[in-house]
């Protein structure tokens, strides 16, 4: 598929180089808060799993303390409490995801796609290897996101993810960056047991 194998590529280039370019000023910033405020890097950095399951390392923002236990966001019983104060507001608006736009820009990622995931989401990652959900680029936002991100079991964001990857289009991709501006809006599943809407749900038809 010519979208798939070349124009999505492009056109990530496209957004991201000119995004990295006029954010470079409030990236700055954004970092030098998140180290001024809390003990720790102003980035995150970890080892995840993209395209055709091969590991690379992901960008984010720092958003929870130095003391926060690795594991899966769903595994934590009252996240919330390991998040720092301005970790919470870059959360809530997103912000904390930016850093991600230099993944996309060496193609490690996408902007729409599954999210890619650490080995603390081993079952999430093993039901994509069998789905087909791993052979597309993973992205900052996708079809799971805006259908309940952190609220969604283990089988829902895999069953989503192959249901992207088999539907993966431009007009697609469109529906979902728009639903991903009206989630971050609404601050939809930011953390486990905040409400879901049924956003996403006509982006891709069920078979």
């Amino acid at each position: 598929m010519l979208y798939k194998k070349v124009v999505k590529r492009i056109l990530d280039l496209l957004l991201a180089v000119p995004m990295v370019i006029i954010l470079f000023i409030p990236l700055i910033v954004i970092g030098l808060i998140i180290k001024f405020t809390s003990k720790g890097p102003a980035l995150f950095r970890q080892e995840r799993y993209g395209m055709n399951s091969k590991p690379f390392l992901l960008y984010k923002f720092r958003s929870m303390t130095n003391k926060a236990p690795v594991k899966a966001n769903s595994d934590f019983d009252d996240i919330t409490s390991y998040v720092t104060p301005f970790g919470m507001v870059i959360r809530k608006t997103s912000i904390d995801e930016l850093p991600q736009l230099w993944n996309i820009i060496k193609g490690d990622m996408s902007f729409i796609g599954p999210r890619p995931l650490a080995e603390t989401d081993s079952k999430v990652l093993s039901l994509r290897k069998h789905n087909g959900a791993d052979q597309v680029l993973p992205g900052i936002s996708g079809l799971a996101q805006v259908n309940g991100r952190n609220n969604l079991s283990d089988e829902d964001k895999a069953a989503y993810d192959a249901k992207y990857a088999a539907h993966l289009s431009f007009r697609v991709d469109m529906l979902l960056t728009v639903e991903t501006f009206v989630s971050v809006m609404k601050r939809d599943g930011i953390f486990k047991g905040t409400d879901i809407d049924d956003a996403g749900k006509d982006v891709v038809k069920h078979d």
